[in-house]
């Protein structure tokens, strides 16, 4: 109700006054029992429609400050988003509160792997700082330049990252870490400029990982593939889960539809046997 209300009265600060098509069903409702408790505010017939005004602009004053401390800075767009949230509605979630910048976990297999920024010659040497620190970080934005020549693995779960032998032999790659859930800013930036070679995707054989790779074929087409480990069906029989199947088969169901045909004889086996694989299970005998 706070956030509705609100909402109402920043439309209504500084207006003489606004027609009720000005606002959204919820926010009317809101003006109307706010008018009722308060007295600051009139719904009043004007010409062939209603209007609201402020009756008692002091008092409006002192309700606005309460739901949002800092009216002025609504327009102001050198603050960090979640500030601007806190000073509008005292809350840094009160609207959209994604922070613009992210900075995937990266780390390089191999020992020539590099990041490029464009042609300003900036250089990420990912070999190198894997091998002294183990991994690093990037701060990336869908307009930067940042790109490798060699292939880009996102992979979902942390032991994948930790450790490499799971991969196929000689590879030269980078491996990004995302968590369980490809973030819309990685995403966005992924789908601006080519990063890579070729980005590869290995996630859970799930509905959410198979949901993922969907967002991701929609965005990069044949620029991205989906790893199928080896032996994967035989795998999927021994170790699958039928509780991550059920848990999952939302997301499996939306997503089958928008994934390419070479992953249809993966789905068809998901479905027939009623199983879904962690991606861990890359390490165990089939």
């Amino acid at each position: 109700m706070d956030r509705t209300l609100r909402a109402a009265l920043l439309k209504l600060h500084g207006q003489a006054a606004l027609p009720v098509s000005q606002f959204t069903v919820a926010q009317r409702s809101a003006l109307d029992r706010f008018a009722r408790q308060t007295g600051a505010v009139t719904c009043q017939r004007q010409g062939r429609g209603d209007v609201y005004r402020v009756s008692d602009p002091q008092l409006f004053e002192v309700h606005l400050s309460a739901l949002s401390p800092k009216v002025e800075m609504q327009t102001t767009h050198d603050l960090p988003v979640r500030a601007q949230h806190i000073a509008h509605a005292r809350d840094s979630k009160a609207g959209s509160h994604q922070h613009d910048c992210y900075y995937p976990l990266l780390k390089a297999v191999g020992d020539q792997v590099l990041w490029r920024q464009g042609t300003d010659a900036t250089e990420l040497p990912l070999s190198k700082l894997t091998r002294d620190f183990g991994a690093t970080s990037l701060q990336i934005e869908a307009d930067d330049a940042w790109q490798t020549g060699q292939p880009l693995w996102l992979v979902e779960n942390q032991a994948l990252f930790d450790r490499t032998d799971w991969l196929p032999a000689g590879t030269q790659a980078t491996l990004l870490y995302y968590g369980g859930q490809l973030d819309g800013r990685l995403l966005a930036w992924l789908a601006r400029h080519p990063r890579a070679s070729c980005v590869v995707h290995f996630p859970d054989y799930d509905g959410v990982g198979l949901a993922n790779f969907a967002r991701l074929y929609m965005l990069l087409g044949e620029g991205c593939v989906f790893w199928l480990m080896p032996g994967w069906q035989g795998k999927l029989a021994r170790y699958g889960s039928q509780r991550l199947w059920q848990d999952t088969f939302a997301e499996f169901s939306r997503a089958v539809s928008q994934l390419p045909d070479d992953l249809a004889a993966l789905t068809r086996y998901m479905r027939q046997s009623g199983l879904a694989l962690e991606q861990e299970a890359v390490w165990l005998p089939a």
